[in-house]
């Protein structure tokens, strides 16, 4: 009986510390039905875990300034699609293909075509 109560334990212990994990690596903040093109300036790179952001500032369709964070992956598999700590520099002008969030802020998930200083990146 002791056993059993034991594996009982475990097994819920082991559910209560898996659900945050998947609520956070799920796909619930972003519109995947929606693909955006998004033209700026990178005004920071950050590489580094859980995910390699990059920030840019984009102009709208009425000339105001957005403030967009852009998100890739971890830096371990960004490395193993071609990118460096180094891909990324403030100033670059950029076109990025995003999958936007839901709520409609400007942040996004990198999905497609990325163009720096007009030179398409191929990794």
């Amino acid at each position: 009986m002791a056993h059993k109560l034991g594996l009982v334990a475990v097994t819920v212990g082991f559910f209560a510390f898996s659900v945050p994990l998947l609520a956070h690596h799920g796909a619930a903040s972003f519109d995947r039905t929606k693909m955006l093109t998004v033209t700026g300036t990178v005004t920071e790179y950050i590489w580094s875990n859980p995910h390699v952001l990059v920030k840019l500032d984009a102009k709208d369709e009425s000339g105001n300034v957005a403030h967009w964070v852009i998100e890739a992956w971890n830096p371990v598999t960004q490395s193993s699609r071609g990118w460096t700590k180094n891909t990324f520099k403030f100033g670059d002008e950029v076109i990025v293909d995003v999958i936007p969030a839901k709520n409609n802020q400007t942040v996004g998930e990198f999905r497609g075509r990325i163009v720096i200083n007009g030179k398409e990146f191929k990794p």
